[in-house]
């Protein structure tokens, strides 16, 4: 059994993936963990799209010019979906969740990766944003945005844990800046 140091050392984004499904056990645990992430005054304003098509999966992934394009390859696709009008804290409370996914699928040995879509605009039109693109292909109704896709699959790369030696150790104060 491996601590949760050795888990977050570990977790690093992937982007190739092995042409093989995830199960339906793993997406449940996976989509268990997002759910039980904390969010600001127990909110809970996020909602979860499971893509596991591929066509879909290959058309969500032209949502940006740069960093969406693994998800042509991924055999699952997990939208993180966020009711703004709930809480300010929205953002952050998407963020968690889709890092409490990813970890997830790390630990069930899985790799992934974040696509970001909020604040992105489409790849080739620069009058569509991202998070419009995604919300019409698989139906998200207005009230939500998309802040996010996580990318998740069997690892066809590995990637070395983080080196704690390298860490930015300098970038930590201790009582006052």
């Amino acid at each position: 059994m491996q601590t949760f140091i050795e888990l977050a050392l570990r977790r690093r984004s992937i982007r190739k993936y092995e042409d093989k499904p995830v199960e339906d056990e793993k997406i449940k645990t996976i989509l268990q963990a997002g759910l039980a992430s904390p969010s600001s005054k127990h909110l809970n304003p996020w909602e979860f799209v499971v893509v596991t098509d591929k066509e879909i999966l290959k058309k969500m992934s032209s949502c940006r010019t740069y960093g969406s394009s693994m998800l042509a390859h991924s055999p699952l696709g997990i939208a993180v979906c966020l009711d703004a009008s709930l809480t300010d804290t929205w953002q952050c409370d998407g963020a968690i969740a889709a890092l409490n996914m990813l970890l997830c699928a790390e630990d069930l040995g899985l790799g992934g990766c974040w696509v970001q879509v909020n604040g992105r605009s489409l790849s080739d039109d620069e009058t569509t944003t991202a998070d419009e693109y995604i919300r019409s292909l698989v139906g998200i109704p207005d009230n939500l945005t998309v802040l996010c896709i996580v990318s998740i699959g069997y690892k066809a790369e590995e990637k070395k844990p983080i080196n704690t030696e390298k860490l930015q150790y300098e970038k930590i104060h201790y009582g006052k800046y």
